[in-house]
């Protein structure tokens, strides 16, 4: 079993204090901070770009795990790159050459991760994962935070995790009860949000998340 990676997405959290919130969670135990970019068009709603990236940079030295929700990643790499990021995930879905964005992703000397929205199937991606170093699985409809778990894509956690031995990333309604099923599944990195930034007590909630298997 690979240890179980923790990455509370700030889109949950208080951005009147963001990097309050960063240094909480620093403190409460999380391993990575995941940012969820939205560009309003591949999915419907905007959150942040590279400037809020830059700006919470000096708050951590956990890595930050950006997830491009958006069109055409690849205008967008050097940019969040250049920013401080430390793992960037592009959805297959908005991608017409991943090899070429692997590529432009490594040369910026970021980890690659690929995403896969819930009606997706692992066939789409299975060519490249020899080239990846993390795989996501949507177990919501990006787009919004706070939507409840999907567990009818608990089979791909598994489908991917059979002919992959790298990270497994969840995101979408993870928490303590969900986190166990996805784990057993074969994930080993879960995105929480509402779980961690609603809770009093970050601490307890990274804690129960971690240990849900």
């Amino acid at each position: 079993m690979q240890n179980i990676l923790i990455a509370p997405s700030i889109l949950s959290a208080d951005f009147s204090r963001l990097g309050e919130e960063i240094r909480a969670i620093d403190k409460a135990g999380a391993d990575w901070v995941h940012i969820d970019v939205m560009d309003g068009a591949f999915v419907p709603n905007i959150t942040m770009g590279p400037i809020v990236v830059k700006s919470a940079r000096p708050v951590t030295k956990l890595p930050f795990d950006v997830h491009l929700m958006i069109n055409n990643p690849q205008d967008y790499i050097e940019s969040f790159a250049n920013a401080g990021s430390d793992i960037i995930t592009f959805h297959i879905e908005a991608e017409k050459d991943p090899l070429e964005i692997i590529k432009l992703i490594r040369y910026f000397k970021n980890k690659v991760g690929v995403s896969i929205r819930p009606n997706t199937g692992v066939a789409a991606i299975e060519e490249i994962l020899p080239m990846v170093d993390m795989v996501l699985v949507m177990t919501v409809e990006p787009g919004f935070a706070g939507q409840g778990f999907m567990p009818d894509c608990l089979s791909k956690v598994e489908e991917v995790r059979r002919i992959f031995k790298k990270d497994i990333q969840v995101d979408g309604g993870i928490n303590e009860l969900t986190a166990a099923k996805a784990i057993k599944a074969g994930a080993n990195v879960l995105v929480a949000g509402s779980a961690v930034f609603g809770s009093k007590d970050y601490a307890g909630a990274i804690k129960k998340i971690r240990g849900g298997v």
